[in-house]
């Protein structure tokens, strides 16, 4: 089977691998579409994030979709020609967290592209059957890929309750912020306000529905949120760019009582926050770490069309042009980039 695998000298190489072997409770896949993710080019430029470093040669991709081709002797309610998106993180199921539900926070977790487990730059994928949703007639491969970053929305406004009415503020015109801006509005946001730093994702953002639009580089950001909401700041701040500015500046926008999600990777572990500013005004502030119990919501906002996923995809690329793929990944202006199976 044709896969793209990234060297240690971070450069992709086609290889034509065995295909692999199913187990009694997985399920063989067809992959058919894989987004690139930004830390997937992260990885293709730098070779580590954080702790996580590659150290040999691993299979990027993680935000994938395809067929089902064949199915383990313990599997029901899944058979060959199914459509399916796969949940890339397979927790161990018999920590602490996991048993109190919280299977995300698993620290044996093994998922998809992250050093040192192989992700979907493949032709076939065998996976375990609990993790791979099924995907109805009217929603393709290509949106059933992108549950994956939407499963990162979706997860974010959970955590910070976002709800009928509420105003939210979200940092970070990229895929993360885009659908989370998406899932806001499925949750019942009235207002939503979008910042960048690049006036064409902003122009994007607004064709999409943000009602206000700043672009941080240039107009004060609380000036601008204190003129739309009448002085008195949003109600939830999700802050999906890990700009440290950005970070910051969440205390100056959110309303007295109000809730922060920190959703972007900062380039610094540690960004100031001012504390008095915190107990005074009694912010909730939250972390929000990949996801969990999602993927069967975002199956069903596509199905029931409450969402657009697919409008945020710039180009497809066969897997053979995956490194004129990434390289173009790497352009500011760009918000999603496809690897196409059947392009």
């Amino acid at each position: 089977m044709r896969t793209a695998v990234l060297t240690e000298a971070l450069q992709f190489e086609l290889e034509n691998r065995s295909q692999p072997s199913l187990g009694a409770n997985d399920v063989l896949v067809a992959v058919r579409d894989v987004g690139i993710c930004g830390s997937d080019v992260h990885y293709y430029e730098h070779g580590r994030i954080g702790d996580y470093v590659v150290e040999s040669p691993i299979v990027l991709g993680h935000e994938s979709a395809g067929e089902v081709v064949e199915t383990g002797a313990n599997i029901s309610g899944l058979e060959s020609g199914d459509r399916v998106t796969l949940e890339p993180g397979v927790p161990c199921r018999r920590c602490a967290h996991c048993k109190r539900g919280d299977y995300h926070l698993c620290e044996e977790v093994e998922f998809m592209a992250t050093p040192p487990h192989d992700g979907a730059f493949s032709e076939f994928v065998a996976w375990p059957a609990d993790y791979v949703y099924e995907l109805p007639e009217t929603v393709s491969t290509k949106e059933g890929a992108l549950c994956e970053p939407l499963s990162v929305g979706i997860h974010a406004c959970r955590r910070g309750d976002v709800g009928t009415g509420d105003s939210v503020l979200i940092a970070g015109a990229g895929p993360i912020g885009l659908l989370a801006m998406e899932t806001a509005r499925a949750a019942g946001a009235t207002d939503v306000i979008v910042t960048d730093v690049i006036d064409a994702k902003l122009a994007f953002a607004e064709e999409r529905g943000a009602d206000r639009t700043v672009n941080v580089a240039n107009e004060s950001l609380p000036e601008a949120v204190d003129e739309y909401t009448d002085g008195t700041g949003v109600d939830v701040v999700i802050e999906a760019s890990g700009a440290k500015p950005s970070v910051e500046s969440t205390l100056d926008v959110v309303r007295r009582g109000g809730t922060i999600v920190l959703v972007g990777l900062a380039d610094e572990a540690t960004v100031p926050f001012d504390v008095l500013d915190v107990i005074d005004n009694e912010l909730d502030i939250h972390g929000s770490f990949r996801y969990k119990n999602t993927y069967q919501a975002a199956v069903d906002l596509l199905k029931t069309e409450a969402v657009d996923v697919e409008g945020i995809i710039d180009f497809e690329s066969p897997l053979e042009d995956i490194d004129d793929a990434f390289q173009r990944a790497t352009e500011p202006e760009v918000v999603k980039g496809m690897i196409s199976f059947d392009a």
